[in-house]
């Protein structure tokens, strides 16, 4: 079965001008006339989108600008892209150009959620693209949320707000709308290094609103020394992006390069490609033909560590068997020697990251442990699959792994077990039948 599938390849991490570059290299030239067309008709106030060819360490892609009102926001900013998220110009109140093009009343030098919720509604866009740009803009409002401790409807939004950043998303919202794939992938995120000046002043990389739109996602940093994935390319890919993984084997029919604005010692692109993938379960982990000299984890996981001292036995099976059945990745006991002498165990509990609130409370209840020790931790994963053997026995499931250089398979233990009991026969006869 192929399935259509997009593929974001995010090495250079990921911003939204940078994607909706590589998206419009995807179309023909009659179409991508007819896109910035339509975005620069669609209604949002004073922009003007056009691209440009752009060259960087000597590959040729397209770069987007957006222009408000004839200013193109990232002249003077430190910034990797033109994606906006960094140093403001207050001096710029896009509140007044939205005023004045849709008559909405809003005295905030930035936006808020709602007065972005009127205007993404009033543009001539379709009712997907309308609703696709809604969702990222409200996982950019949870974040800047959390991170400021305010409710979604106090929160005014700063670079993300302006009219140039609603261009990027509503332009990466169209054009996926446009290309229609069955899947969209993305790699494991470069999120660069050092820090970067943006509205409420110097911030670690990645930002607190990135950092907090990549959970669940797979990240890295690198000595790049600036921000590479920035919040409205971490929302985009959050939203869109069905799973995170190496490249499968895809049947490639066009690449499209974004190019970003700053210079870097390597070319400051996003790479997306655009394809079938045959084998649907190719998209689960590395593939055999990875390169190993370039490992790199595929997985991000939460880990939960803690003493005891005083449970038996059973109530810590139990407690196992409860966390595993919670959707724990692996939970297991370690024995050790406690203070005083006093024999103990470490409870050692694996989750995905998405699932720490579930996982934390089942903790506290099921075990007598006063604390955790939370840890985040990559993960190298093998990619998995099962088939099914036709045996004199009947059938017996097979689980194959396969990656970074290896490939592996075995018999499910407990069709083994099943038939040997059934037939009455030796575990190792049923064994030398399979293999």
């Amino acid at each position: 079965m192929e399935k259509k599938t997009l593929y974001f390849e995010c090495g250079m991490g990921a911003a939204g001008d940078m994607m909706m570059a590589g998206l419009l290299e995807l179309l023909d030239d009659k179409d991508r006339v007819g896109f910035l067309k339509r975005l620069n008709n669609a209604g949002i106030p004073k922009v003007d989108v056009r691209v440009e060819s752009a060259v960087k360490c000597g590959i040729s892609g397209t770069r987007v600008i957006v222009s408000v009102d004839g200013h193109v926001e990232g002249d003077d900013h430190h910034h990797i892209d033109d994606d906006h998220n960094h140093i403001h110009d207050n001096n710029h109140h896009h509140d007044d150009h939205h005023r004045s093009n849709h008559h909405h009343d809003n005295d905030h030098h930035h936006n808020d959620y709602a007065n972005i919720e009127r205007l993404i509604n009033s543009l001539r866009i379709s009712d997907n693209v309308k609703k696709n740009a809604l969702c990222v803009y409200k996982l950019i409002a949870d974040a800047e949320s959390y991170v400021h401790g305010k409710p979604v409807d106090k929160i005014h939004f700063h670079e993300v707000g302006d009219m140039d950043a609603v261009a990027d998303i509503v332009g990466v919202c169209m054009l996926i709308d446009e290309l229609s794939p069955d899947q969209i992938l993305a790699s494991t995120v470069n999120v660069g290094g050092g820090s970067v000046r943006c509205a409420h002043g110097v911030m670690p990389v990645p930002s607190p609103a990135a950092a907090y739109l990549l959970r669940g996602i797979p990240f890295y940093g690198d000595d790049s020394g600036g921000e590479l994935c920035t919040p409205t390319g971490a929302a985009l890919l959050k939203h869109f992006v069905n799973k995170f993984c190496n490249m499968p084997t895809i049947s490639v029919d066009k690449i499209g390069y974004g190019i970003g604005k700053k210079d870097f010692n390597r070319a400051n692109c996003l790479r997306v490609y655009i394809g079938n993938v045959n084998r649907i379960n190719d998209i689960n982990g590395i593939n055999d033909n990875s390169d190993i000299n370039n490992i790199r984890p595929n997985d991000q996981i939460a880990e939960f560590v803690c003493t005891i001292d005083d449970m038996t036995p059973e109530a810590i099976a139990f407690a196992q068997e409860t966390l595993l059945s919670a959707g724990a990745l692996d939970v297991y006991a370690t024995p050790t020697v406690m203070k005083k002498g006093r024999a103990g165990i470490i409870l050692t509990c694996l989750c995905r990251i998405n699932d720490k609130d579930t996982i934390i409370p089942l903790i506290f209840k099921h075990t007598s442990t006063l604390g955790i020790r939370e840890y985040f931790v990559n993960r190298y994963i093998l990619h998995r699959e099962q088939s099914t053997l036709q045996t004199k026995y009947g059938e017996v499931r097979i689980k194959s792994s396969s990656g970074f250089g290896v490939k592996r398979s075995k018999p499910e233990y407990d069709d083994v077990a099943a038939i040997a009991r059934e037939h009455d026969v030796a575990l190792g006869d049923v064994l030398k039948e399979i293999i």
